[in-house]
Protein backbone atom coordinates (compact mmCIF):
# COMPACT_ATOMS: atom_id res chain seq x y z
CA UNK A 1 0.00 0.00 0.00
CA UNK A 2 1.44 3.35 -1.05
CA UNK A 3 0.73 6.50 0.96
CA UNK A 4 1.00 9.65 -1.15
CA UNK A 5 0.62 13.34 -0.21
CA UNK A 6 1.37 15.06 -3.51
CA UNK A 7 -1.63 15.49 -5.88
CA UNK A 8 0.55 15.35 -9.01
CA UNK A 9 2.19 12.12 -7.88
CA UNK A 10 -1.07 10.30 -7.21
CA UNK A 11 -2.50 11.58 -10.48
CA UNK A 12 0.44 10.45 -12.57
CA UNK A 13 0.56 6.97 -11.05
CA UNK A 14 -3.14 6.33 -11.44
CA UNK A 15 -3.38 7.96 -14.86
CA UNK A 16 -0.69 5.59 -16.08
CA UNK A 17 -2.64 2.66 -14.64
CA UNK A 18 -5.83 3.82 -16.38
CA UNK A 19 -3.98 4.16 -19.68
CA UNK A 20 -2.79 0.58 -19.22
CA UNK A 21 -6.42 -0.50 -18.92
CA UNK A 22 -6.74 -0.83 -15.14
CA UNK A 23 -9.97 0.10 -13.40
CA UNK A 24 -9.59 2.35 -10.34
CA UNK A 25 -12.00 2.53 -7.42
CA UNK A 26 -12.05 5.60 -5.17
CA UNK A 27 -13.23 5.76 -1.55
CA UNK A 28 -13.16 9.37 -0.25
CA UNK A 29 -13.07 9.68 3.56
CA UNK A 30 -12.30 12.16 6.32
CA UNK A 31 -10.54 9.51 8.37
CA UNK A 32 -11.60 8.20 11.80
CA UNK A 33 -12.48 5.08 9.87
CA UNK A 34 -14.84 2.31 10.90
CA UNK A 35 -16.36 -0.82 9.39
CA UNK A 36 -18.63 1.26 7.18
CA UNK A 37 -15.62 2.78 5.43
CA UNK A 38 -13.79 -0.54 5.20
CA UNK A 39 -16.83 -2.15 3.57
CA UNK A 40 -16.54 0.43 0.77
CA UNK A 41 -12.86 -0.38 0.36
CA UNK A 42 -13.52 -4.12 0.22
CA UNK A 43 -16.20 -3.65 -2.42
CA UNK A 44 -13.83 -1.55 -4.51
CA UNK A 45 -11.11 -4.18 -4.02
CA UNK A 46 -13.50 -6.85 -5.31
CA UNK A 47 -14.70 -4.87 -8.32
CA UNK A 48 -11.65 -2.85 -9.42
CA UNK A 49 -8.03 -3.54 -10.32
CA UNK A 50 -6.79 -0.79 -8.00
CA UNK A 51 -8.35 0.85 -4.96
CA UNK A 52 -7.45 4.29 -3.63
CA UNK A 53 -8.76 5.79 -0.38
CA UNK A 54 -8.40 9.42 0.56
CA UNK A 55 -8.12 10.88 4.05
CA UNK A 56 -8.76 14.61 4.29
CA UNK A 57 -10.72 16.45 6.97
CA UNK A 58 -12.27 19.03 4.68
CA UNK A 59 -12.53 22.42 6.44
CA UNK A 60 -14.92 23.91 3.91
CA UNK A 61 -17.79 21.58 4.83
CA UNK A 62 -17.77 22.55 8.52
CA UNK A 63 -19.74 25.51 9.78
CA UNK A 64 -18.23 28.11 12.18
CA UNK A 65 -19.73 26.42 15.26
CA UNK A 66 -19.18 22.82 14.18
CA UNK A 67 -16.60 20.25 15.22
CA UNK A 68 -13.75 20.69 12.71
CA UNK A 69 -11.09 21.23 15.37
CA UNK A 70 -12.13 18.21 17.42
CA UNK A 71 -13.08 15.91 14.55
CA UNK A 72 -11.24 12.65 15.40
CA UNK A 73 -7.88 12.12 13.68
CA UNK A 74 -6.77 8.46 13.94
CA UNK A 75 -4.31 8.20 11.07
CA UNK A 76 -2.24 5.23 12.31
CA UNK A 77 -5.29 3.07 12.96
CA UNK A 78 -6.85 4.23 9.67
CA UNK A 79 -3.79 3.20 7.65
CA UNK A 80 -3.63 -0.20 9.33
CA UNK A 81 -7.31 -0.81 8.61
CA UNK A 82 -7.03 0.34 5.00
CA UNK A 83 -4.09 -1.97 4.37
CA UNK A 84 -5.98 -4.92 5.81
CA UNK A 85 -9.04 -4.11 3.69
CA UNK A 86 -7.01 -4.22 0.47
CA UNK A 87 -6.25 -0.59 -0.33
CA UNK A 88 -3.53 -0.02 -2.93
CA UNK A 89 -3.07 3.75 -2.55
CA UNK A 90 -3.92 6.21 0.21
CA UNK A 91 -3.98 9.90 -0.67
CA UNK A 92 -3.46 12.16 2.35
CA UNK A 93 -3.02 15.70 1.02
CA UNK A 94 -1.96 18.70 3.03
CA UNK A 95 -4.52 21.48 3.29
CA UNK A 96 -2.41 23.91 1.25
CA UNK A 97 -2.29 21.52 -1.71
CA UNK A 98 -6.10 21.42 -1.81
CA UNK A 99 -6.96 25.00 -0.93
CA UNK A 100 -4.31 27.45 -2.08
CA UNK A 101 -4.15 30.79 -0.33
CA UNK A 102 -6.07 32.51 -3.13
CA UNK A 103 -8.70 29.77 -3.47
CA UNK A 104 -12.00 31.32 -4.57
CA UNK A 105 -13.74 28.78 -6.82
CA UNK A 106 -16.61 26.73 -5.42
CA UNK A 107 -19.14 24.20 -6.67
CA UNK A 108 -22.68 25.30 -5.90
CA UNK A 109 -24.87 22.17 -5.76
CA UNK A 110 -28.39 22.13 -7.13
CA UNK A 111 -31.76 22.02 -5.36
CA UNK A 112 -31.22 18.60 -3.81
CA UNK A 113 -28.81 20.32 -1.38
CA UNK A 114 -31.33 22.89 -0.13
CA UNK A 115 -33.62 20.98 2.29
CA UNK A 116 -32.75 18.91 5.37
CA UNK A 117 -28.98 19.19 5.98
CA UNK A 118 -28.90 22.21 3.69
CA UNK A 119 -31.27 24.04 6.03
CA UNK A 120 -29.43 23.17 9.23
CA UNK A 121 -25.87 23.32 7.87
CA UNK A 122 -25.75 26.23 5.39
CA UNK A 123 -22.82 25.95 3.00
CA UNK A 124 -22.08 22.35 3.99
CA UNK A 125 -22.82 20.84 0.60
CA UNK A 126 -20.93 23.56 -1.21
CA UNK A 127 -17.88 22.34 0.69
CA UNK A 128 -18.71 18.70 0.01
CA UNK A 129 -19.29 19.19 -3.71
CA UNK A 130 -16.12 21.24 -4.07
CA UNK A 131 -13.81 18.75 -2.34
CA UNK A 132 -15.35 15.75 -4.10
CA UNK A 133 -14.92 17.35 -7.52
CA UNK A 134 -11.33 18.22 -6.61
CA UNK A 135 -10.67 14.59 -5.66
CA UNK A 136 -12.26 13.40 -8.91
CA UNK A 137 -9.87 15.72 -10.81
CA UNK A 138 -6.81 14.59 -8.84
CA UNK A 139 -7.62 10.87 -8.90
CA UNK A 140 -8.64 9.52 -12.32
CA UNK A 141 -10.93 6.83 -10.97
CA UNK A 142 -13.39 4.68 -12.86
CA UNK A 143 -15.89 4.49 -10.01
CA UNK A 144 -16.33 6.13 -6.60
CA UNK A 145 -17.97 4.46 -3.61
CA UNK A 146 -20.08 6.34 -1.06
CA UNK A 147 -22.16 5.04 1.83
CA UNK A 148 -25.92 5.49 1.78
CA UNK A 149 -25.73 6.50 5.44
CA UNK A 150 -25.02 10.04 4.16
CA UNK A 151 -27.97 9.78 1.80
CA UNK A 152 -28.39 13.44 0.91
CA UNK A 153 -24.66 13.75 0.27
CA UNK A 154 -24.89 10.80 -2.12
CA UNK A 155 -27.71 12.52 -4.03
CA UNK A 156 -25.76 15.80 -4.18
CA UNK A 157 -22.74 14.00 -5.66
CA UNK A 158 -24.84 12.05 -8.15
CA UNK A 159 -26.50 15.24 -9.37
CA UNK A 160 -23.15 17.04 -9.61
CA UNK A 161 -21.61 14.25 -11.68
CA UNK A 162 -24.57 14.25 -14.06
CA UNK A 163 -24.78 18.04 -14.34
CA UNK A 164 -21.05 18.53 -14.95
CA UNK A 165 -20.51 15.43 -17.14
CA UNK A 166 -17.86 14.02 -14.83
CA UNK A 167 -16.65 10.69 -16.32
CA UNK A 168 -17.00 8.56 -13.20
CA UNK A 169 -19.60 6.08 -11.95
CA UNK A 170 -21.06 6.67 -8.50
CA UNK A 171 -21.92 3.60 -6.43
CA UNK A 172 -24.03 3.92 -3.29
CA UNK A 173 -23.33 1.21 -0.72
CA UNK A 174 -25.65 0.03 2.04
CA UNK A 175 -25.38 1.50 5.52
CA UNK A 176 -23.37 -0.65 7.92
CA UNK A 177 -24.95 -0.92 11.36
CA UNK A 178 -24.02 -2.03 14.84
CA UNK A 179 -25.82 -5.09 16.21
CA UNK A 180 -28.42 -2.87 17.88
CA UNK A 181 -29.17 -1.01 14.65
CA UNK A 182 -27.13 2.16 15.21
CA UNK A 183 -25.65 3.35 11.92
CA UNK A 184 -21.86 3.34 12.08
CA UNK A 185 -20.44 6.87 12.15
CA UNK A 186 -17.16 8.50 13.09
CA UNK A 187 -19.16 10.70 15.45
CA UNK A 188 -20.51 7.74 17.44
CA UNK A 189 -17.33 7.87 19.50
CA UNK A 190 -18.55 11.21 20.91
CA UNK A 191 -21.53 9.49 22.57
CA UNK A 192 -21.41 9.19 26.33
CA UNK A 193 -22.17 5.75 27.76
CA UNK A 194 -25.55 6.86 29.08
CA UNK A 195 -26.53 8.20 25.63
CA UNK A 196 -25.58 5.14 23.62
CA UNK A 197 -28.94 3.40 24.00
CA UNK A 198 -30.81 6.61 23.17
CA UNK A 199 -28.96 6.80 19.85
CA UNK A 200 -30.65 3.60 18.67
CA UNK A 201 -33.94 5.51 18.62
CA UNK A 202 -33.02 6.84 15.16
CA UNK A 203 -32.92 3.42 13.52
CA UNK A 204 -35.93 2.25 15.56
CA UNK A 205 -37.96 5.23 14.36
CA UNK A 206 -37.02 4.52 10.76
CA UNK A 207 -37.92 0.83 11.08
CA UNK A 208 -41.29 1.74 12.58
CA UNK A 209 -42.02 4.01 9.63
CA UNK A 210 -41.14 1.18 7.25
CA UNK A 211 -43.51 -1.12 9.13
CA UNK A 212 -46.29 1.46 9.12
CA UNK A 213 -45.89 2.01 5.38
CA UNK A 214 -45.86 -1.75 4.75
CA UNK A 215 -49.11 -1.89 6.74
CA UNK A 216 -50.76 0.59 4.39
CA UNK A 217 -50.04 4.00 5.95
CA UNK A 218 -49.18 6.51 3.21
CA UNK A 219 -49.86 9.85 4.93
CA UNK A 220 -46.51 11.60 5.23
CA UNK A 221 -47.81 13.64 8.15
CA UNK A 222 -48.65 10.50 10.11
CA UNK A 223 -45.43 8.72 9.16
CA UNK A 224 -43.37 11.69 10.33
CA UNK A 225 -45.37 11.77 13.55
CA UNK A 226 -44.41 8.14 14.22
CA UNK A 227 -40.72 9.01 13.91
CA UNK A 228 -40.98 12.04 16.16
CA UNK A 229 -42.85 10.15 18.87
CA UNK A 230 -40.17 7.45 18.96
CA UNK A 231 -37.36 9.99 19.14
CA UNK A 232 -39.07 12.02 21.85
CA UNK A 233 -39.69 8.88 23.91
CA UNK A 234 -35.97 7.97 23.92
CA UNK A 235 -35.59 10.88 24.69
CA UNK A 236 -33.24 12.57 22.25
CA UNK A 237 -31.95 16.01 23.20
CA UNK A 238 -33.40 17.70 20.10
CA UNK A 239 -34.70 16.88 16.63
CA UNK A 240 -33.50 18.85 13.63
CA UNK A 241 -35.76 16.93 11.27
CA UNK A 242 -37.63 13.65 10.88
CA UNK A 243 -38.94 13.71 7.33
CA UNK A 244 -40.36 11.53 4.58
CA UNK A 245 -39.49 12.97 1.17
CA UNK A 246 -39.12 12.12 -2.51
CA UNK A 247 -36.32 9.58 -2.76
CA UNK A 248 -34.35 11.28 -5.53
CA UNK A 249 -35.06 15.03 -5.29
CA UNK A 250 -35.65 15.09 -1.49
CA UNK A 251 -38.53 17.48 -2.09
CA UNK A 252 -41.66 17.60 0.07
CA UNK A 253 -44.46 15.13 -0.59
CA UNK A 254 -47.80 14.58 1.15
CA UNK A 255 -48.43 10.97 0.13
CA UNK A 256 -45.69 8.35 0.38
CA UNK A 257 -45.04 5.69 -2.23
CA UNK A 258 -42.44 2.98 -2.87
CA UNK A 259 -39.83 5.56 -3.93
CA UNK A 260 -40.10 7.68 -0.78
CA UNK A 261 -37.29 8.01 1.75
CA UNK A 262 -37.21 8.74 5.49
CA UNK A 263 -34.39 10.82 6.99
CA UNK A 264 -33.58 11.90 10.54
CA UNK A 265 -31.13 14.29 12.18
CA UNK A 266 -31.15 14.51 15.96
CA UNK A 267 -28.88 15.38 18.85
CA UNK A 268 -28.06 12.91 21.59
CA UNK A 269 -26.41 14.98 24.29
CA UNK A 270 -24.00 17.16 22.33
CA UNK A 271 -23.60 14.67 19.46
CA UNK A 272 -25.51 15.22 16.24
CA UNK A 273 -26.38 12.02 14.38
CA UNK A 274 -28.09 11.37 11.06
CA UNK A 275 -29.72 8.24 9.66
CA UNK A 276 -32.08 7.27 6.88
CA UNK A 277 -33.93 4.39 5.28
CA UNK A 278 -36.08 3.90 2.19
CA UNK A 279 -39.70 3.12 2.98
CA UNK A 280 -39.24 -0.10 1.02
CA UNK A 281 -36.06 -2.10 1.56
CA UNK A 282 -33.10 -2.36 3.95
Amino acid sequence: MKVIENPLEIYSQLRFARCEGASVGLVPTMGALHEGHYSLVRRSHEECDLTVATIFVNPSQFGPNEDFSRYPRTIDADLAGLKQAGTDFVFIPKNESIYREQHSTWVEPNEVAIPLEGQFRPGHYRGVATIVLKLFNIIPASVAYFGKKDYQQLQVIRHMVEDLNVPIRIEGCETVREGDGLAMSSRNRYLKAEDRSKATSLSRALKQVQQAFAGGETSVERLESIMKQTLEAAPVTSIDYARVVHGSTLQDISVADDSSHALIAARIGTTRLIDNMPLVGE
